[in-house]
């Protein structure tokens, strides 16, 4: 299927391989502003192209906003997230997204996850394909994606992305790999979006110093973390804001009342923690710092497109 026909909504022109591209792969609506939304606004603000990839459309979702749950919104869900996806991509400032138009798998055991076209029932190198023409064509310097290790939330769409954009990856660049699926072109970095144990016990900490409950349930703490894994950490202190505007736009399953993503106000969240972490899992590029044992402050070093001397 040419990339033209995937349904997605443009927002600039013919991209160029001098132009700093992220390309964020994320399984349902709602993922692109739970993981990832501020350091997309950051690099925005330093004209970095970004992209969204979205491989389902969130059908199986729960609507955890009360008001939201009525019998007309549950007959258009699909719809009616799609139009939240757009809603919140804006804010956020993805230039581009793309959607590969499978079905939400649901959870194991579920009727869903038994319907031949939830996203992971389909052959894993049909999605792959997908993704290295989208690769191919978006010519993207870094990718995003979710970590191998997923056992918080083994969701099989999540796992799915995570196969795919590894596979995809490392095929994009192939010459001898599928040419019908565009000139080849070899993304530079990739990308583990990490939800740290550190980033939780000082959110933990930020509430009981203001005399505020935890959101945080004790078994929830006690999970081991993916600390170890940390090689970059981008600062996203003055992007918070633009994060829990597009939480809200997700207005079926983003309940606004919600002490986890609005607990705390935004400058209070900075003050407990201030990055987005991650950990570099594919590199075509020598990257000094973390190969001098430092942390990694820019998801270009190495490209020859770093953007950190705009960070200062």
């Amino acid at each position: 299927m040419p990339i033209s026909r995937y349904p997605a909504f443009r927002l600039v022109g013919t991209v160029t391989n001098k132009t700093p591209t992220i390309l964020s792969v994320h399984a349902h609506p709602d993922d692109e502003s739970s993981k990832g939304a501020p350091t997309i606004a950051r690099y925005r603000t330093l004209q970095a192209r970004c992209v969204l990839v979205t491989a389902t459309g969130g059908e199986e979702g729960d609507i955890l906003n009360p008001k939201m749950d009525r019998p007309e919104i549950r007959a258009n869900l699909a719809e009616i997230r799609n139009a939240e996806l757009e809603e919140a991509t804006k804010i956020i400032g993805y230039d581009e997204v793309i959607k590969l138009g499978y079905r939400d798998s649901g959870m194991p055991g579920t009727e869903a996850n038994e319907r031949l076209d939830a996203f992971y029932n389909i052959p894993i190198d049909v999605s792959t394909d997908r993704l290295v023409e989208i690769f191919r064509e978006q010519q993207p310097h870094v990718v995003i994606t979710y970590p191998e290790d997923q056992s918080g939330y083994p969701h099989p769409d999540h796992l799915r992305v995570h196969d795919i954009s590894l596979k995809a990856f490392d095929l994009a660049g192939n010459s001898n790999y599928k040419p019908e699926l565009g000139e080849p072109f070899q993304p530079l970095k990739l990308y583990y979006s990490l939800w740290t144990k550190a980033k939780i016990l000082a959110i933990v900490e930020r509430f009981e110093s203001l005399g505020l409950e935890s959101p945080f349930p004790r078994d929830r703490l006690e999970r081991q973390g993916q600390d170890d894994l940390v090689t970059t950490q981008i600062d996203v202190a003055d992007f918070l804001e633009i994060q829990r505007r597009a939480l809200l736009a997700h207005r079926t399953q983003i309940d606004p009342n919600s002490p986890f993503w609005f607990g705390l106000p935004t400058q209070e969240q900075a003050k407990a923690y201030s990055t987005e972490d991650y950990h570099l899992a594919r590199s075509t590029v020598e990257v000094v710092s973390i190969s001098n044992g430092e942390i990694e402050t820019d998801l270009f070093e190495g490209t020859g497109l770093s953007l950190a001397q705009r960070f200062k």
